[in-house]
């Protein structure tokens, strides 16, 4: 009766946590839903400075975009081995998602350095603020994933794979796949029509 009761509280306690974190989702997905309507709203406000055909660099975001497509699958390869129980797997395919991750991300900041290194920082005009913000606040969620990716990562080799390790690798995924999909959006509606 007591193993019984306990389940039921851990089944609602899981709940719970899966619809606290849905409805996170959700208001993440209004920030991003406002700083994209502002960006589109300020593209063209250049006061003069570049517009983004004239400092985007396509082919290099097209690879931040393959890094980024390609952690999203060894994330879900890791979900795979999670359901095998194959903790062996499930750390390969994690550090390959962390590695990924830390490319894109290097490749971003290049980027922003790069830009402010040529005089074009959210300073410059509203389009480079909107850039920057939208942007930067895409690559300040991959840095809080790839933390969360490496405690997760620590706590499995030191405890294997737990209940609550399955409950917050399932949450990481779902987290960062949301963070694929922002991107996908980012390079339609930032780069590729900035460029056309």
């Amino acid at each position: 009766m007591k193993q019984h009761a306990s389940q039921i509280a851990v089944a609602a306690r899981e709940s719970r946590t899966s619809l606290g974190f849905w409805l996170y989702l959700m208001t993440d997905c209004l920030l991003f839903a406002s700083l994209f309507a502002t960006y589109v709203v300020l593209r063209d406000s250049t006061a003069g400075g570049p517009a983004g055909r004239e400092i985007f660099d396509l082919p290099i975001v097209l690879i931040e975009t393959i890094l980024l497509l390609i952690s999203s699958f060894t994330t879900g390869l890791a979900m795979i081995a999670l359901r095998l129980k194959s903790l062996k797997y499930v750390l390969i395919f994690l550090a390959i998602t962390y590695v990924l991750g830390v490319a894109f991300l290097t490749i971003e900041v290049n980027e922003f350095t790069t830009l402010v290194a040529d005089g074009h920082s959210w300073q410059q005009s509203a389009f480079l603020s909107a850039f920057f913000t939208l942007v930067g606040t895409h690559g300040l969620h991959i840095t809080v994933g790839l933390l969360w990716l490496l405690v997760l990562v620590v706590t499995m080799i030191r405890r294997g794979i737990t209940v609550k390790i399955r409950r917050q690798l399932l949450l990481f995924a779902m987290f960062w796949h949301f963070l694929d999909v922002i991107w996908i959006f980012i390079f339609t509606v930032v780069y590729l029509t900035g460029v056309v």
